[in-house]
């Protein structure tokens, strides 16, 4: 190689470093606004007994770092997604998702519970807003996953009854996350909140006012969900 050539090697080395320097920089920022800490008590320390608290707790056992919570009007769902997404100092409407429990309604008589991760009576799915739910390819992908030994009539996904929802996950409607929930149900989650290029996505923290914004790698490291398309 030239001289030449390797000077214009070692400016083009030292441009691309720049670059991503810079790039970590905006994502570091992003991140610091949008952190919020749980309200202080009169000792200046967040109550252990919130929910934030809790989840924040829960996260950083997991080894998840990036990760913030941001408190919502309380006419946030009457709002259209441009304005979530605002409220929420979000990239776009694609990072803005929501955790829905699903139950098995044609599960055999012995499948009662989340035990079986593999052919559980309940699942809890990660979709996005913008998104159209596909239950057929969530049940084709059960019926894979346990390499085509249960009969495919056996899946048939449908969305749990509120009451149930709150029994199982500890959490209200519109206030449900796959973080912290009162049983191990088993996650999954849409393929195209992966594929998203912020590597960042909103889903709900426990209180119908509270969501909870999450480093999409981290989330996949920490909880190892399913990874299914699911729109």
């Amino acid at each position: 190689m030239s001289a030449a050539a390797a000077d214009l090697e070692a400016r083009q080395l030292r441009i691309l470093g720049r670059i991503a320097d810079l790039e970590l920089a905006t994502q570091q920022r992003r991140l610091g606004a949008l952190a919020i800490s749980a309200a202080p008590s009169e000792d200046g320390e967040a109550d252990a007994g919130t929910t934030e608290a809790r989840l924040s707790a829960l996260l950083a056992a997991r080894g998840v770092r990036e990760f913030a919570f941001r408190r919502v009007p309380a006419d946030y769902y009457d709002r259209p997604l441009e304005e979530r997404r605002g409220l929420l100092r979000a990239d776009s409407v694609a990072q803005l998702c929501k955790s829905i429990v699903m139950v098995n309604t044609q599960a055999a008589a012995d499948v009662v519970d989340c035990s079986n991760p593999k052919n559980s009576k309940y699942y809890v799915i990660v979709v996005q807003y913008m998104a159209r739910l596909n239950t057929e390819n969530i049940k084709n992908f059960l019926y894979e996953l346990n390499e085509k030994q249960i009969p495919k009539k056996r899946f048939n996904m449908r969305l749990a009854p509120e009451e149930e929802s709150h029994k199982l996950t500890g959490f209200v409607h519109n206030a449900v996350t796959c973080i912290g929930m009162e049983t191990n149900i088993p996650v999954i989650i849409d393929e195209a909140i992966t594929k998203l290029d912020e590597d960042f996505f909103w889903l709900g923290g426990g209180e119908v006012d509270l969501k909870l914004g999450i480093r999409t790698s981290q989330f996949l490291s920490a909880f190892s969900p399913f990874v299914v398309k699911c729109s």
